[in-house]
């Protein structure tokens, strides 16, 4: 028997961060999202974001990895965005993705943090946001690549 506990915090934005992902269309995406999560086999713990990016906090299967879910994620939704709503024809993500393991000890402010992501970002912007989590992990990157 194996057992497994992979929780991860994801982070995506829309092409050139731009404000796609508005209001009345942001729990359309967030619920599609979550249901690709589930055809993979994985659990959707709570997906948000501002207008122009997501924050996905999932469960994703041992027997799939992340580069390929994530892959799998972001062109169902972007083909079902085309496919569902004609005026968002020019909508797609960005290439990369941001993705970070979460134990259970601090799942309960990341929730926290996740679903106060429109009031979040009133005062912060994506690029600070990104900076601040990349440094709080350890991860060594550029800054050029997160315009």
């Amino acid at each position: 028997m194996s057992y497994t506990s992979l929780r991860y915090h994801i982070v995506f934005g829309t092409k050139e961060r731009r404000p796609f992902l508005t209001a009345p269309l942001r729990p359309r995406i967030c619920e599609f999202l979550a249901g690709m999560i589930r055809r993979q086999g994985g659990h959707p713990v709570l997906i948000n974001g501002p207008e122009d990016h997501v924050h996905i906090v999932a469960e994703i299967p041992p027997t799939l990895a992340i580069a390929d879910s994530l892959r799998d994620l972001k062109a169902n939704c972007t083909n079902w965005i085309h496919d569902t709503l004609p005026d968002m024809k020019t909508f797609s993500w960005q290439e990369g993705y941001s993705a970070f393991s979460v134990s259970p000890s601090v799942l309960p402010n990341l929730l926290r943090y996740v679903r106060n992501q429109q009031e979040h970002h009133k005062k912060t912007t994506f690029t600070d946001e990104m900076i601040w989590l990349l440094k709080s992990h350890g991860i060594i990157f550029d800054e050029k690549y997160l315009a």
